[in-house]
């Protein structure tokens, strides 16, 4: 297999999954292995989930080396189905991903700085490390050369940590933010971090019974938005793993029917059309230690969604 794949051919191949779509999983491996042969790593390459369902349609997820998920964005009759349109999606990122446009270079970062900036922070202070703009400024140039879906990789650790509330708890103990971003860029997200992450819902659901299930009906909506249109799904993905991992401790505590009504408004979730979850749809804030909460869209890229 050739180490440069034709990247002008995008969209021929793109034609030719829809005929051969039984290939579509080998061809995204082969992609990968290629990848990581080039770079001389020995990760695991692919990792793929399928969802518990009593019945179609199915959903499966795939999971590639550097953290990146996606999903099938068509209702799918069959698992295999499932799996070969998940593979085709990432295929499809994978691919454009690869391109030069993709890359983080000086004018996307000037772009980003540019919208961050707006409203009530100075792009002034991204020279400043100590201010909450300058340490975005700082993790950007420290991706430069590398892909959008690299830096988005990473990014969803701290759209974690801000979501679950972590960020915040360090800010009161006066944690610097360099000092919070040199640790968990090198940690990443493991499971000691996901079951921390789920024992803070727990205290939560504690003091206020019904909080997990309710917070994981509104994930869950998330998840099955954005798997259908074909997005990087692993922030919505982790959100949803880690409050079932606390809703199944706090399942102990409380009658059946809290856990039952949100597994069976999962699988009702699936047959929805599109634009019932695009009125429900909330948009998603990050706030980065005190930085003005702006769209997600402004830290990292929207990858290809397949039409």
């Amino acid at each position: 297999m050739s180490s440069t794949w034709p990247f002008t051919n995008i969209f021929n191949l793109r034609a030719d999954m829809h005929v051969c779509a039984v290939n579509v999983v080998a061809i995204l491996h082969n992609f990968w292995e290629q990848k990581q042969l080039n770079a001389g790593q020995t990760e695991s390459l692919l990792l793929y989930e399928s969802a518990p369902s009593p019945g179609p349609p199915y959903v499966c997820y795939v999971t590639l080396p550097g953290g990146s998920c996606f999903g099938n964005y068509k209702v799918c009759e069959t698992q295999a189905e499932a799996r070969r349109d998940a593979a085709r999606v990432a295929l499809m990122n994978s691919l454009v991903n690869e391109l030069p446009c993709r890359r983080i270079d000086p004018e996307f970062i000037a772009h980003s700085l540019c919208q961050a900036a707006r409203d009530s922070v100075s792009v002034e202070d991204a020279c400043d490390s100590g201010t909450s703009i300058g340490t975005y400024s700082l993790l950007l140039h420290s991706y430069i050369g590398r892909s959008m879906l690299e830096f988005q990789e990473m990014m969803t650790i701290f759209q974690l940590l801000h979501w679950n509330g972590t960020l915040k708890a360090l800010r009161e103990r006066q944690c610097s933010r360099q000092s919070v971003i040199r640790y968990y860029s090198q940690r990443g997200l493991d499971e000691y971090v996901r079951s921390n992450m789920a024992l803070d819902w727990l205290g939560r659901e504690q003091r206020s019974p019904g909080l997990i299930g309710a917070e994981l009906q509104v994930v869950q909506r998330e998840l099955v938005l954005a798997r259908r249109r074909g997005v990087e799904l692993r922030f919505y993905k982790e959100k949803t793993e880690i409050l079932s991992l606390a809703l199944s401790q706090a399942y102990i505590h409380h009658t059946p029917e809290v856990f039952s009504h949100s597994l069976s408004r999962k699988y009702k979730q699936e047959h929805l059309p599109l634009d019932t979850f695009y009125s429900q749809e909330t948009e998603f804030f990050i706030c980065f230690w005190g930085m003005h909460s702006h769209k997600k869209e402004h830290f990292h890229s929207t990858l290809c969604s397949p039409t």
